[in-house]
């Protein structure tokens, strides 16, 4: 017999009985509260033609889409080992944590690293460490070139662009606070400059995207008089174009109108409950020339503060044209920000966050070898952003030429990111990325945003042990010879010759 056939039989039989033995006994009725209802879910799901397990398995079909629900709570806290959790996994998961709560860090019993296996890195150190006080332990940049006014003196490690909208109003506000406390800068993804990046008075980074929220006229051009009002605002230390970001690379976004609140409206200077658009390129300039003039012009509009752009690489030679532009109209970017391909983002195409961009290294030492090929890299400091959760992350990063980085999903863990991945449903747990009230009350800003403060300073710390260890002074004199990567289990090469030089 099918499934089917042994549901309507059993439920004909079970109804029967039931029936039968309610004359002689009258409280076997109740049993139909429970039965009814099980009878009448395998009826319709009979009669129902949208899925196929339900038609052919009639009520325990259900339980497939029930434990398909929990698979990936199973998959994290029961099937994965401490390496292969994605897209951060359980060691770094636990060091965020371990770092940001002020807990023991350390690990027993060695490495879980198999250092024999392709792709592992590690650090060549020096038979002459430097002593504790001969390495700035709160390792700064400056950031603004020659026609930057108001240059900024940034900490190495930053928080990424996470706009107010895809995070928490109580998240954005934590981790401003912690930035705040920590003496760090926190970039307000193109979502605009709400009141809750305000609020902890940290220093931000703004960031104009396509869509130009929080500087764009009612038709969605950018807006000089609005960018001027905000862009004088004192926390707003440096401005950020934003090209492309490397979780969708060449993608527009849209917010749809059940999210875009009267709050959000007023923020992007959209009109509440519409759908707004933003759209995959810029349209107050069409080329490489175009944006040098742009960044011109917001300098003289923001008074001479940094202005920057942030793009994950895609066609190098509309790099190279950028580099050209910024010679022959003598206008240079004051930083680059270099995201990767791999970059997170609370919902993406499939397809994109696979398959387009180059991976933040490539990306990172082509932008910098091309920037000296050109003889910019003096005037220009580039910032890395990518997947940072470790000071060996960032050593990695400035041995390829990053003078800066930036870091969100680490950040976000700080303030108590679960990797849930529901970012995209607005049903967070933790309170992080969503605008459920309810959800929200979870974080707790006072607690959470020590923690941010807490994570910053401990993996600086680590990151100027490490630079002890190599026996070297500054970020600054890192270099690609200093990290090994293992091609195969009985070589290894340095970074130089994995990434070798193209000047």
């Amino acid at each position: 017999m099918k499934p089917r056939e042994i549901f309507i039989t059993t439920a004909i039989l079970m109804l029967s009985f039931i029936l039968l033995f309610g004359f002689i006994w009258q409280p076997i009725l109740w049993s139909l509260v429970l039965f009814i209802p099980i009878i009448l879910i395998g009826i319709f799901d009979i009669f129902q033609n949208k899925h196929a397990i339900k038609k052919n398995f009639p009520v325990i079909g259900h339980f497939r889409y029930l434990l398909e629900s929990f698979r990936p709570e199973i998959q994290q806290y029961f099937v994965e080992t401490d390496m292969e959790g994605t897209p951060v996994n359980r060691i770094f998961r636990s060091l965020i944590y371990s770092r940001a709560k002020n807990e023991n860090e350390t690990t027993p019993f060695g490495t879980k690293a198999n250092v024999y296996k392709a792709g592992y890195e590690c650090i060549a150190h020096s038979m002459y460490p430097k002593k504790q006080n001969e390495v700035d332990q709160n390792p700064r940049i400056t950031i603004g070139g020659k026609d930057c006014k108001q240059p900024y003196n940034s900490s190495i490690l930053n928080i990424s662009a996470m706009s107010f909208g895809a995070l928490s109003q109580n998240a954005v506000l934590a981790l401003n606070k912690g930035a705040k406390l920590g003496g760090f800068a926190h970039n307000t993804g193109e979502g605009g400059i709400s009141p809750y990046h305000l609020e902890g008075g940290g220093d931000l980074i703004w960031q104009v995207g396509t869509g130009y929220f929080g500087c764009r006229t009612t038709d969605g051009n950018f807006c000089l008089d609005t960018f001027k009002k905000r862009a004088l605002i004192e926390n707003v230390k440096m401005i950020e174009i934003k090209l492309s970001q490397g979780a969708k690379p060449g993608h527009g976004g849209i917010l749809p109108a059940a999210k875009n609140t009267e709050e959000i409206a007023k923020i992007r200077d959209v009109k509440p409950f519409t759908d707004v658009h933003s759209p995959p390129s810029h349209n107050a300039f069409e080329n490489a020339e175009g944006l040098m003039h742009f960044i011109q012009q917001l300098r003289e509009l923001s008074n001479g503060k940094p202005i920057g752009f942030k793009l994950c690489v895609g066609s190098k030679e509309e790099f190279s044209e950028l580099c050209d532009a910024m010679q022959k109209t003598s206008i240079f970017p004051d930083f680059i920000t270099v995201d990767g391909g791999e970059g997170g983002t609370g919902a993406a195409p499939v397809e994109f966050s696979n398959s387009i961009g180059l991976p933040l290294r490539e990306g990172l030492s082509f932008v910098v070898d091309t920037l000296k090929k050109y003889n910019l890299k003096n005037e220009i400091k580039v910032i890395a952003s990518g997947k940072v959760f470790s000071a060996f992350h960032m050593m990695r990063l400035h041995a390829l030429g990053a003078d800066g980085i930036n870091s969100a999903r680490a950040m976000m863990m700080a303030i108590g990111c679960i990797q849930a991945l529901q970012c995209n449903t607005n049903k967070c747990p933790v309170g992080v990325a969503t605008q459920n009230k309810s959800l929200m009350k979870g974080l707790d800003v006072n607690d959470k945003y020590i923690r941010v403060a807490n994570y910053h300073k401990k993996i600086i710390h680590s990151f100027t042990e490490m630079l002890v260890a190599a026996g070297i002074s500054n970020p600054s004199e890192i270099q690609r010879k200093h990290i090994l990567h293992r091609l195969g289990p009985n070589k290894m090469v340095t970074y130089s010759e994995l990434y070798p030089e193209k000047i």
